[in-house]
């Protein structure tokens, strides 16, 4: 299941529109802030797919029956582009588990890429919802990489991935790899470049939130 958040038109479409535009994108502060709004708001719909459970809650005057989570997620996200839209995530999910993978494109000479992945941390995901922050769905290798480590920690009640920008391609190569996962993307973009980028996307979120990185 695809869930696009800016189909209906809110305040997430001005936030893409700022992630996106190279005047607005000098301000880091601004691009990490956009990024985490855009998790807060899937953080937000994902609540309403989760499972809740019965519980008393003492007040100052009374006691009253109300419902809350019944089991809290785990986020994880890829570094380190993930973290602004993890951070959103989790400021909504403040009593998740969380769990980190370090993957990233390692390119030859003619800027062709593998996924080179170095080191993952989790916490147990059996029975739990997990919920994997992926800020740029371009071809979708990296995520899935990212997953088949991370479902070796358990198996989920449920698969949440959140992406503020996806491409067409990327989305359905994951979506026939996990068909259980929900996909909620802030926007989706047609096309991949030759060289397997995002366009129109925003350039290298990772970049944009952090400074530019050596090249490896």
């Amino acid at each position: 299941m695809v869930t696009i958040l800016s189909d209906s038109f809110s305040l997430i479409n001005s936030w893409i529109n700022d992630l996106r535009n190279v005047d607005v994108q000098a301000d880091r502060l601004r691009f990490r802030r956009n990024m985490e709004r855009i998790g807060e708001i899937a953080a937000f719909e994902i609540s309403k797919e989760l499972e809740y459970r019965e519980v008393e809650i003492t007040t100052p005057l009374d006691k009253i029956k109300s419902r809350e989570i019944a089991v809290q997620p785990v986020i994880t996200t890829i570094l380190r582009a993930g973290v602004p839209l993890f951070q959103g995530v989790l400021n909504y999910f403040d009593r998740a588990d969380c769990g980190f993978v370090a993957a990233y494109r390692k390119h030859d000479a003619n800027d062709y890429f593998s996924i080179k992945q170095d080191y993952l941390t989790c916490p147990s995901i059996e029975g739990r919802p997990l919920i994997v922050a992926d800020p740029m769905l371009a071809t979708g290798a990296s995520l899935i990489e990212a997953l088949k480590d991370l479902l070796t920690h358990g198996k989920p009640s449920q698969l949440h991935i959140v992406s503020a920008i996806a491409a067409k391609e990327g989305m359905e190569t994951v979506s026939m790899a996990y068909p259980e996962a929900h996909i909620w993307i802030g926007a989706l973009d047609e096309k991949l470049t030759s060289k397997g980028y995002i366009t129109p996307g925003l350039g290298d979120a990772g970049d944009l939130s952090y400074g530019e990185k050596l090249q490896r």
